[in-house]
């Protein structure tokens, strides 16, 4: 049986912690979405973390 090899980028995003995540969002949304990005010079993964951890922290507040 062959032994899976493990990618250098897959070995290094799990030591960093990253995992990758689909969603089905609709095209207009995304697109609207990465023009913002580009105009504000942020990254898409870079301003939904801050979106995530904004929303995870109002949730949190809540309670």
């Amino acid at each position: 049986m062959e032994e899976k090899k493990i990618r250098p980028q897959d070995k290094w995003n799990a030591k960093a912690g990253l995992i990758s995540k689909s969603y089905k969002l609709k095209k207009e949304l995304v697109e609207e979405f990465a023009t913002a990005c580009d105009k504000a010079g942020v990254s898409q993964a870079g301003q939904l973390s801050k979106m995530m951890k904004q929303f995870i922290e109002e949730v949190e507040a809540l309670k």
